[in-house]
């Protein structure tokens, strides 16, 4: 299974390339992927067929629970034949949908196998919290694939729509997991359905979000509008996403739980009323649409109301209605919408008020989507006739329910009805346009759709065979599928709701102003963006009453806060039983007190200059503190920082004023000098409260063996770093690459990859003129006289590759002695900063003739890399393994593999400190420079150069 999933992202990664070299016939090869798993499902289908399953673990984050578990039981079975089955033929479809040179096409084909990978995923997926990220992909990519048009409003408003629905479903999805997972001690559902469930208000919130996830993501009520809406999509995209796939992972959902859920208090209440009110809706409102397409839409979610209340209900008929009728929707939903998407590509339309004898023009196309419909009506001999005699089957003993589904099904044949009559009809005063030939490619995939649902109806029997296990979970099944039970009930109830539908549809006119006046109150898109615009208007009241533009008010808001909440609740707590030594060494008093008045005068300085020093010192007072506490990595890297932090504060206060605003006044100077204090005695009262808490041993205490036996180092800092904690280390450098990105794009918006500012050429010296001065820097010459220091030049010149070599030797000894990557990274990037204030923005290009971008993002696909090579390895993830090596001249050496990880960390702090000195250096030289031409009359454009 997960190689499946490995499948799927490769083809995706290629697909832009092969649809550079082929096309939209790149489609055909990139539909290997989805067969592949079709395929495999087939396969699979006599392990499953008996209520067994196909079951793989790999181990990812042990010590949460976490495992890439995936899982093959009777239901994902069924869903991966969709996922796998329709999405090769919506991908073969799309080689002759699209025109050659189609607007992003490469990124459309990647986006959709990918998305068929993670529908892959969820379905497979027996980790709840992995079932989460599978979901959530497949929110992001829908709203790609829905937006596909960029500049079409409608598209960018529609994506926008579900995405922001589906995502705040399945935020509350995970909520609801959470709360399972953490009653139960796992998120196996397969554990977790035989480990007991918890009682009261507990289950029923936890019951109630998971709900809210499903529902949204099946755009049930009440969160149908974003369907519809999303038929600004292509049409290949409606029939995967919106027929047979990520509309069914609601569902989906609903089936997986409800052998374990559906007798908890809210489940059927509200999968049965939700569901009904859908279907009877969504049937209403498919009667009075015109376009074919949004027709099949509002079908669509009167369907989803259906299978909701047939997999909610938590019965074994009911169950193998539920899971009949999710096979049958996907076949004959994907079918008439690539019908659809024909008919528009023939006919140049999909108004049915415009279509006019296209049966008679285009009859291949017309039997196939009369085929797809007469399933939908719910016709013999068809899958659809089928389960839908089965779902009313189910419901004989619930007589309000069963009221319910005949109404829906009777608006579903009128509206089945419509769509054929205005798909292929002849009508007169319509328009006759001769309809182009529709390739093999777009005709035979609805048609192998269509089919598909004419031999499942046939073979009913065998096919509910297949399907009955997932049943038997609620217990024994009563009945079966078949398409002749005699004459029942439910098969009277069938030729009722075929009749009442045809009769709604013959009265069409006549009942043309009733559809016309009866609608809701408020459409799904209205109500979206009333409550879109609700939502922003209060942002607005709230920011404007909140966010006064000061930041002095803010930040003293904050920390007031946290003197008052915090700090009261420790007073409250007490007494402490804790003692407070007052120092270890004599030396740390006296650093402290000096780190103390720093502080104080830092405050009341008038000049910024002077406040960046005495904060500076601050800093440094930190670092002596480590190394009078025996911590001298740490020591290292924060002399490092400190030392980075004042050259940045140097760089940016060029462009400020030397002095502070006459405020604050002095007596606000006090009252923050008081703030600070108050904040400094919480924090330090808390950090003695919260280690005299402490019932556990820490965990810490087991990494200096833990860094030598299975880091091989002896520097425990550095070994927790690239190694023990390497996940939240890659997270952090992840953070940082984004944020490096985010500032500099803010500071100034210019290439971070491209090539660096060229040195301009001076004309040589003639030989009357005397012989010329040295150069100890390429850049010197560039800088004016005033503003040159042939001592700083030449110091420059003598330690610059010194220094390089020093953080070099840092990060190779960071595994055993202090340092590391992060403090080699930072030395480095101090090289830099001393080659620029030496020879200004020229000489930092002569230093590194590299995009800044460049090299954070070689950086962290060193670190990512490193990581994933361990998984290819067979280990986990950022593994770390030791490689004895020997050479002639050295002898025997290990080397670590989580090097490679720091030599990643090495490379995003140096393009950090490059990217700085570029923005904040380089970049205000450049505006400097451009401000001063202009002033002279000289004009210049945005780059610096003349004209």
């Amino acid at each position: 299974m997960l190689v499946l999933l490995i499948l799927h992202l490769v083809a995706a990664l290629v697909a832009p390339l092969l649809v550079r070299w082929w096309g939209p016939r790149a489609c055909y090869p990139l539909a290997l992927a989805p067969a592949a798993a079709f395929g495999w499902a087939v396969a699979r289908a006599p392990a499953v067929r008996d209520g067994g399953a196909v079951v793989e673990a790999y181990p990812w984050v042990p010590q949460l629970r976490l495992d890439l578990a995936l899982r093959l039981t009777t239901l994902s079975w069924l869903m991966t034949l969709l996922v796998g089955g329709v999405g090769a033929l919506v991908l073969v479809y799309c080689a002759r949908y699209f025109a050659a040179g189609s607007a992003g096409l490469a990124r459309f084909a990647a986006v959709l196998v990918a998305f068929a990978g993670a529908m892959l995923g969820l379905v497979l997926a027996d980790d709840l919290l992995l079932l989460y990220v599978f979901w959530e992909l497949t929110t992001i990519f829908s709203y790609l694939l829905i937006g596909h048009s960029t500049t079409r409003r409608a598209s960018r408003w529609a994506a926008a729509q579900a995405l922001t629905v589906t995502t705040f479903g399945g935020l509350a999805m995970l909520v609801g997991f959470l709360m399972l997972g953490r009653h139960t001690g796992g998120y196996r559902w397969s554990e977790l359905a035989g480990g007991g469930l918890p009682a009261g208000g507990y289950l029923v919130t936890a019951v109630l979000l998971v709900l809210t996830g499903a529902l949204a993501k099946s755009a049930v009520l009440p969160f149908s509008g974003w369907l519809p809406q999303a038929m600004a999509a292509p049409t290949p995209v409606s029939a995967y996403l919106h027929a047979a796939a990520m509309v069914k992972a609601g569902v989906y959902l609903l089936g997986l739980l409800a052998p374990v859920l559906a007798t908890a208090g809210p489940w059927r209440p509200v999968t049965v009323t939700a569901g009904l009110l859908t279907m009877l809706v969504g049937g209403w409102a498919a009667l009075r649409q015109c376009d074919l397409k949004l027709l099949l839409a509002y079908g669509t979610v009167s369907q989803l109301g259906l299978l909701t209340v047939a997999l909610g209900a938590g019965t074994p008929s009911a169950a193998l209605a539920g899971t009949a009728m999710l096979f049958a929707h996907a076949l004959f939903k994907a079918a008439l919408f690539l019908v659809v998407g024909a008919i528009d590509h023939s006919a140049g339309t999909r108004d049915l008020r415009e279509l006019s004898g296209l049966g008679r023009r285009a009859p291949l196309l017309a039997a196939v989507g009369t085929l797809a419909a007469a399933s939908m009506a719910g016709l013999p001999p068809l899958v659809g006739f089928v389960a839908k005699e089965a779902v009313l089957a189910a419901f004989t003993d619930q007589p309000v329910v069963l009221a319910g589904l005949v109404a829906g099904t009777v608006l579903t044949v009128a509206y089945t009805a419509r769509f054929v009559w205005g798909a292929f009809g002849t009508r007169p005063h319509a328009d006759r346009t001769e309809p182009q030939p529709v390739p093999a490619a777009m005709l035979g995939p609805p048609a192998l759709l269509a089919v598909a649902g004419l031999a499942a109806g046939v073979l009913a029997g065998p096919a509910g065979a297949l399907l009955r296990p997932y049943a038997e979970l609620f217990g024994p099944v009563p009945e079966h599928l078949a398409l002749w039970h005699g004459p029942t009930l439910a098969l009277g109830l069938s030729a009722l709701a075929l009749a009442g539908g045809a009769a709604l549809f013959a009265l069409r006119g006549p009942l043309a102003p009733v559809l016309a006046r009866v609608r809701a109150p408020v459409g799904g898109a209205q109500g979206y963006e009333w409550l879109t615009h609700r939502f922003d208007r209060l942002a607005i009241e709230v920011t404007s009453a909140t966010q006064r533009g000061s930041l002095p008010l803010y930040l003293g808001t904050i920390l007031l806060v946290l003197v008052v909440v915090p700090g009261g609740a420790m007073l409250a707590a007490g007494p402490w039983r804790q003692g407070v030594p007052l120092w270890d060494t004599p030396l740390q008093p006296v650093v402290g007190v000096v780190s103390a008045v720093a502080a104080l005068l830092a405050v009341g300085a008038r000049r910024r200059l002077t406040a960046m020093l005495l904060v500076g010192v601050t800093g440094y007072g930190t670092a002596m503190m480590f190394v009078l506490h025996g911590a001298p990595d740490l020591a290292l890297t924060q002399f490092l920082v400190e030392t980075a932090t004042i050259a940045v504060f140097v760089l940016v206060l060029r462009r400020l004023p030397e002095r502070f605003s006459a405020r604050p006044l002095r007596r606000s100077r006090w009252a923050r000098r008081a703030v600070g204090a108050a904040v400094g005695v919480v924090l330090a009262g808390l950090c003695l409260v919260a280690v005299g808490a402490r019932t556990a041993p820490p965990v810490s205490l087991a990494f200096p063996g833990l860094a030598v036996s299975e880091g091989h180092g002896r520097n425990v800092v550095n070994v927790t770093l690239v190694d023990i904690r390497a996940w939240d280390t890659m997270g952090e450098i992840s953070v940082l690459v984004v944020t490096a990105t985010g500032v500099a794009s803010l500071i100034f918006q210019r290439s971070r990859t491209g090539p660096r500012p060229r040195r301009p050429r001076r004309p040589e010296r003639s030989a009357q003129r005397g012989p010329q001065r040295p150069v100890w820097l390429r850049g010197g010459p560039t800088l004016a006289e005033r503003r040159r220091s042939i001592v700083f030049e030449v110091v420059t010149r003598l330690l610059f590759h010194t220094i390089v070599l020093f953080s070099l030797f840092l990060l190779f000894s960071g595994h055993n002695a202090p340092g590391g990557g992060f403090s080699g990274g930072l030395v480095a990037g101090l090289a830099l900063a001393v080659r620029y204030l030496a020879g200004g923005r020229y000489e930092l290009a002569e230093a590194a003739p590299v995009g800044a971008g460049t090299v954070l993002g070689a950086g962290l696909a060193v670190s990512v890399g490193t990581g994933a090579f361990a998984l290819l390895a067979g280990g986990s993830v950022l593994q770390s393994a030791k490689l004895d090596l020997w050479l002639p001249g050295v002898g025997d050496f290990y080397v670590v593999t989580s090097l490679f990880f720091d030599i990643g960390v090495y490379l995003i702090v140096v393009g950090l400190v490059l990217d700085i000195l570029r923005s904040l250096g380089a970049e205000v030289d450049r505006h400097i420079e451009a401000a001063g031409k202009t002033e002279r009359g000289l004009i210049v454009d945005p780059q610096g150069r003349r004209p």
